[in-house]
């Protein structure tokens, strides 16, 4: 099954991955069911989800509306083929005493987020009645702005995350994979909480173990910062600068099932500074120092995807195999603002907006 030209395609558009924080989100992963039938199904979303998106998000264009959708490595070899983006393999399992983090099945990735969560469920409803029979679903999680952008634990989650430019620099792949320039890569993992353990600790021993006070959000001097706290072993730093990602973690639960979690999802220029991350947390830095977040909290899945190009997905067809040329540098859409309506009727939601169909 060819790679679409559009990998290599001049001025690709980005998908909407530095967009503002929404209030809503939804995670949903599938994976794609055996039989020709099923990998031309996903093949024809590609194209048409540009077009999903406009529909549902016209009704509310100013509740930011957006969906990013990335590839897992088997999926990507089965739905295009070669060439395949130079750092996709699959979610790198990790063990270290009772510490395990896992990887679970996952395809496809539709990263969903608007202000109101009707909006993302009416865009997961119309994407899986288009999909049909040809995928399944294999996690689906509602997540919800909590507070003061804090997670269930009490802490604000994300303070440190790149804003503007630097976000798309720390998320954009550049010249050292020029067929896919412009494409990202997103790690995602489900934490559950022992809420009644967390809540047991007094909150100097929470602050210690984030990094940071809880009730402002200052960070802990290194003076008094264990060196085996959350903001101290994620920190990755290449020839002395700070390698950073972009998260878009959400909260999300049951009460009354006694579920409190966290959806990590990271955007990253390389896999290797998430994974990285994630060794430091699980093994330890040095080996042993480990994250004591994970005495209170532990994964339930793990997944690697790409994030291609708007551009590719919506140049995907069932043609001959064409040569794909190194990309020039990739459109990006202003990442700071919220998305207006324009004037030719159709949304600017994000880099989905593409052309009108042909």
């Amino acid at each position: 099954m060819p790679t679409p030209a559009a990998a290599g395609a001049a001025n690709p558009t980005r998908q909407p991955i530095p967009a503002p924080l929404t209030r809503a989100a939804i995670f949903l992963i599938v994976t794609v069911n055996t039989g020709a039938e099923a990998v031309t199904a996903v093949r024809s979303l590609c194209a048409d989800l540009g077009a999903i998106l406009r529909a549902v998000g016209f009704r509310e264009p100013h509740e930011n509306l957006s969906c990013i959708m990335g590839w897992g490595s088997e999926a990507w070899d089965r739905v295009f083929g070669e060439p395949r983006p130079a750092e996709l393999h699959p979610f790198r399992e990790i063990r270290a005493g009772s510490r395990h983090a896992v990887a679970t099945p996952g395809d496809v990735l539709f990263h969903i987020r608007a202000e109101r969560m009707d909006l993302c469920f009416e865009l997961a409803a119309q994407v899986m009645a288009k999909l049909g029979g040809a995928v399944t679903a294999v996690d689906e999680v509602y997540g919800f702005r909590y507070f003061d952008s804090r997670d269930l634990m009490g802490f604000v989650d994300g303070t440190e995350n790149p804003t503007g430019q630097e976000a798309v620099d720390a998320t954009t792949i550049g010249d050292e994979d020029p067929v896919f320039a412009g494409g990202s890569y997103v790690i995602v993992q489900k934490y559950l909480h022992n809420m009644p353990a967390w809540n047991a600790l007094p909150v100097e021993a929470q602050e210690r173990v984030i990094g940071r006070t809880k009730l402002t959000d200052i960070e802990l001097d290194d003076t008094v910062k264990p060196s085996w706290a959350h903001n101290a072993l994620t920190v990755i730093e290449e020839n002395g600068k700070e390698v950073k990602i972009l998260r878009d973690n959400m909260p999300f639960g049951q009460a009354g099932k006694g579920e409190f979690g966290t959806y990590f999802i990271g955007y990253s220029r390389s896999p290797r500074t998430i994974e990285q991350m994630l060794e430091n947390m699980f093994t330890g830095r040095p080996p042993g120092n480990y994250d004591r977040i994970l005495d209170f909290s532990r994964p339930v899945t793990g997944n690697l995807f790409f994030v291609p190009t708007a551009t590719f997905l919506e140049d995907v067809t069932g043609g001959a195999p064409q040569t794909v040329q190194p990309a020039t540098k990739p459109v990006l859409a202003e990442p700071s603002q919220p998305n207006p309506p324009v004037p030719d009727g159709s949304l600017g939601i994000g880099s989905l907006r593409g052309n009108p169909r042909r």
